[in-house]
């Protein structure tokens, strides 16, 4: 059976879409309803600088139309600040609090610092205490994480891994889980300017091919200088033949 491809924007409460994305005279309080009625995904990068409230979380599953789903980054205290050691408090609390997405959960997601060297016994460690039920992915910014060990802990855990372009790193393509996800940082070392056609008909054809092995794909853009974010995930959509409607199954 072929898996579902979703694409959303890395957050969307960002002041300088105001025009560009969103009406000009939209109460930014109507910004998420907004978005959901053109995307039916997107990656909530607020959480990582701070544990949203109970009451925020409620309001974001309140505003999911049926079938938006919500990537989740997991928040710095964790893989920044504990380095993924130590973490068992935070980490408890993290996931208390974004299952009250309920239905509209889908990944979350661990960036790790570029300054974190690849550490396979840590990351055995830690994939021991995530919660089996829930997608997690991992993303990588330092090139050292890049080695078979890494990719086949990640496969035995049935973690899935990040392929991104921030930074410039090269980092690989690879598949270990049954959720693929991508992040698009931005095609230069200042992540500004949109991908556009060109550069996005591979990436389509890729995630085509993805979704027809059974995979569920994600893709989040992050380069939200002047909306270029939101043109891209449109272009992205109109490439795969989806539409705005960008969560419908391939085949």
């Amino acid at each position: 059976m072929a898996g579902a491809i979703h694409i959303g924007t890395s957050g969307w409460a960002y002041p300088h879409w105001r025009g560009v994305f969103f009406p000009p005279h939209l109460p930014q309080a109507e910004w998420l309803a907004f978005y959901t009625a053109h995307f039916r995904t997107v990656e909530l990068n607020a959480s990582f600088y701070r544990l949203p409230t109970e009451a925020t979380i409620d309001r974001w599953h309140a505003l999911a139309p049926p079938g938006f789903v919500y990537a989740v980054k997991a928040s710095r205290l964790v893989t920044h600040l504990k380095r993924l050691a130590g973490c068992e408090e935070p980490l408890a609390l993290f996931f208390a609090r974004v299952r009250r997405l309920g239905e509209h959960l889908g990944p979350v997601l661990f960036q790790l610092p570029p300054r974190l060297a690849a550490d396979v016994g840590l990351l055995t460690d830690f994939a021991g205490r995530l919660p089996v039920d829930l997608v997690h992915v991992f993303e990588f910014r330092d090139a050292s994480w890049f080695t078979p060990k890494v990719r086949d802990c990640l496969a035995d855990h049935g973690l899935a891994f990040c392929i991104h372009d921030h930074g410039g790193i090269a980092c690989p393509d690879w598949v270990t889980a049954r959720t693929v996800y991508h992040r698009f940082h931005g095609f230069s070392r200042s992540r500004l300017g949109a991908y556009g056609p060109a550069r996005l008909a591979g990436v389509a054809a890729r995630m085509k091919a993805e979704a027809a092995a059974g995979h569920e794909v994600y893709a989040y853009f992050n380069n939200d200088a002047w909306g270029c974010a939101v043109a891209d995930a449109r272009c992205l959509a109109g490439l795969l033949g989806t539409g705005e409607d960008v969560a419908t199954a391939q085949g």
